[in-house]
C-alpha cells in the first residue's frame, strides 16, 4: 500500500495537468486601462514582409494587374512575450502619415503594445514603393491612401495567418493620413474591395485623420470606429467630421469622436511646437462612387492618375498651413481613451467577422 502512494501522486499530478489551461495567456484586456508603459524608443521590432499591391484609387483595387500591380509590404512585427500558437494575442496595425513613420510615434506606439501583451505592425507604405517617389510631395501624388489601404489589408490577412495571433480581434489604428484611410476601412465597400472574403477588422481608431472624402454607399462593416481630434488642427474639421461620422452610424457601425481642447496635428508625434507647416486639406472634398471612382466636388475631376490628383489637390490645399506640436499630456489622455476602446473590443471572446 506504501508503495503504491508515490504511483497515485504521480497519476493525480498527470491528471491535473491534462485538465489545467495551457498556460495564462499574456495579454489582459485591463493592462490597457493602466498607465502605459514608458518606452524609449521603438526598438524590438522585426522586419517583415508580404504580398500586398499598388491600386491608385479604390476603383482599381481587386482588378487586372495593370489597374493593381503587385507590391510587397514592408513592416514591422512587434510581438508580445509568450505569444504562441497556445496563447494567440490581439494585435494593431498602425498605419503611418503623409509623412511617413515618424520615430517617435509608430515604434513607440507598437513597442508600448508589445509590453501590454498586443501584437503590433507597424506598416512602412513607402518603403515599398520608393520607385514612385522620394520627397514628399512625390510620395502624396503618387502614392495613395489606396495604397495605404492594400497595405493594411495585406497585413490583416499576414497577422490572421499567424498561428500567436488572434485573427477575430485586430485593429487598424492610422495617424493623419493614415487615420483618413483607417476611417476608409470602416466602410463596406472598401472591405470587399481589398478582401472580398474577408477577413475583417475587429476596429478603427484615427488619430486626426481628414474628414475630406464622403461615400455614396455608406454601409459599413459593423466594426466600431474611435475619431481622434484636436481643437487647434486645421486639417480636421469637425463639422465635416460629424458628416462622416453620421454616415458611419447610419450605416451600421458605432461612432465616437474625442475632441481634445488646445491640441494641435501630431500631438503624440516628433516635433515641439506649435508652429505652422504645410498645406493644410481642410478645404478639399471628394465623393466616393458605388463603383469606386473617387471625384472632386469642386471641379468634378475623377482621380485617377497622378496629374488629375495633381490638379485637383493643388486647387482644393490651403496655403495658410497649419499649426503642429507634440503635446504630452494630450498623449497620455488620447493613450487613455484607445485603452478604454480596445480593452472593451479585445474582451470581447466571440470572433469578429464583420460584413
Amino acid at each position: 500500500m506504501v508503495r503504491s502512494v508515490p504511483r497515485l501522486l504521480a497519476l493525480l499530478l498527470v491528471l491535473v495537468a491534462m485538465t489545467a489551461p495551457a498556460s495564462a495567456t499574456p495579454f489582459d484586456p485591463d493592462r490597457l486601462l493602466r498607465p502605459w508603459p514608458k518606452v524609449e524608443s521603438g526598438d524590438g521590432g522585426k522586419p517583415v514582409s508580404f504580398p500586398s499591391h499598388s491600386p491608385f484609387s479604390l476603383a482599381d483595387a481587386n482588378k487586372a494587374p495593370w489597374r493593381n500591380p503587385r507590391a510587397r509590404a514592408k513592416a514591422t512585427l512587434y510581438l508580445p512575450k509568450g505569444a504562441s500558437a497556445r496563447t494567440p494575442v490581439p494585435a494593431v496595425i498602425l498605419l503611418h502619415g503623409a509623412g511617413g513613420v515618424l520615430t517617435n510615434r509608430e515604434p513607440v506606439y507598437a513597442a508600448q503594445y508589445a509590453r501590454m501583451g498586443i501584437a503590433a505592425l507597424v506598416i512602412h507604405v513607402y518603403e515599398a514603393r520608393n520607385d514612385k517617389g522620394w520627397g514628399f510631395i512625390e510620395r502624396l501624388l503618387n502614392i495613395t491612401e489606396s495604397m495605404f489601404l492594400a497595405d493594411a489589408y495585406a497585413g490583416l490577412r499576414y497577422l490572421a495567418n499567424r498561428p500567436e495571433i488572434d485573427g477575430s480581434r485586430i485593429a487598424l489604428i492610422g495617424f493623419s493620413y493614415g487615420g483618413m484611410a483607417s476611417m476608409y476601412a470602416a466602410y463596406r465597400q472598401v472591405a470587399h474591395a481589398y478582401a472580398p472574403k474577408g477577413p475583417r477588422f475587429a476596429a478603427h481608431v484615427a488619430y486626426y485623420g481628414p474628414c475630406i472624402v464622403r461615400f455614396a454607399d455608406s454601409r459599413a462593416t459593423g466594426a466600431p470606429l474611435l475619431m481622434l481630434m484636436g481643437d487647434g488642427d486645421a486639417i480636421t474639421d469637425r463639422k465635416r467630421c460629424a458628416k462622416v461620422a453620421g454616415d458611419l452610424r447610419e450605416g451600421g457601425a458605432k461612432v465616437r469622436s474625442i475632441v481634445y481642447k488646445g491640441a494641435f496635428h501630431q500631438w503624440d508625434g516628433n516635433w515641439q511646437g506649435p508652429f505652422t507647416i504645410g498645406r493644410s486639406l481642410h478645404p478639399c472634398r471628394y465623393w466616393v462612387h458605388r463603383d469606386g471612382t473617387i471625384r472632386d466636388l469642386r471641379t468634378l475631376l475623377p482621380m485617377m492618375n497622378p496629374f488629375t490628383r495633381k490638379i485637383t489637390l493643388g486647387l482644393c490645399a490651403s496655403k495658410e498651413g497649419y499649426m503642429i506640436g507634440a503635446d504630452p499630456a494630450i498623449r497620455a489622455r488620447s493613450n487613455r481613451d484607445v485603452g478604454r476602446f480596445l480593452a472593451r473590443i479585445f474582451r470581447s471572446k466571440r470572433a469578429y467577422k464583420g460584413q
